[in-house]
């Protein structure tokens, strides 16, 4: 696979929350088939605090700070100037969070994070004191809600085609970044259909343990998972 593509850009939404170790794992590999490919992500948000809320508890944009809603507002807020520092500030707290075990949700660790990769920390207190983030966040997420997204990674491909995944942990390189990511625009391809599902045994379980066990232990939240529709 991957031997032939086209040479115009793609253009790929890619729905995230910082939170999601499959989401990163994920947009570790699409940066990867970007490597080798000319494609245009579009990194937009989703809220598995607000997907998996329960009744009576407050919406994340009701808070003034809430972990991954708070993460994506300051990716908003610099998504406004510059889809690259949205990016970066992604690829940053994301690996902080999911590789080194830090806890990047907090306030003060996204502004040391944004010092480190060369961005005003400043940019976090603005992203909190200017509320209209929440809009931003919740017009990605909304939209594709309404498409029926339930989870991230969720990506839109050609057509306004939305998929869902891929979940693989770890994210693959090389060749086989490639051969997934032609696998992934094949099913996109099939408007009718909806679910390829690997069981997961007790192997599984534990090689996805150990993958996701840096950000098992900086979480400072009980996770929770809605069904899938």
């Amino acid at each position: 696979m991957a031997d032939e593509h086209p040479q115009d850009p793609i253009r790929v939404g890619f729905h995230f929350d910082v939170l999601c170790p499959w989401a990163y794992q994920s947009s570790k590999w699409i940066r990867e088939v970007r490597e080798s490919l000319p494609l245009e992500i579009d990194w937009r948000f989703f809220s598995l605090e607000e997907i998996n809320r329960e009744e009576g508890k407050k919406h994340p944009w009701e808070r003034e700070w809430s972990y991954g809603w708070g993460m994506m507002r300051v990716a908003a807020k610099l998504r406004r100037e510059s889809m690259e520092d949205c990016e970066r500030f992604y690829e940053a707290t994301g690996r902080a969070l999911h590789e080194d075990g830090r806890k990047p949700h907090r306030p003060e660790v996204a502004e040391e994070i944004c010092a480190e990769i060369g961005l005003d920390p400043a940019v976090v207190a603005a992203a909190i004191e200017d509320t209209t983030t929440h809009d931003d966040v919740r017009a990605d997420h909304t939209a594709v809600v309404a498409r029926g997204g339930f989870g991230v990674p969720t990506l839109v491909l050609e057509g306004d085609r939305h998929v869902y995944g891929p979940v693989v942990a770890p994210a693959p390189t090389g060749q086989d970044a490639l051969d997934l990511w032609d696998l992934t625009v094949a099913y996109s391809r099939f408007p009718y259909l909806y679910e390829l599902k690997t069981p997961k045994s007790d192997e599984d379980m534990a090689h996805i343990a150990e993958v996701f066990r840096p950000y098992l232990e900086a979480r400072d939240w009980e996770s929770k998972e809605r069904p899938a529709r």
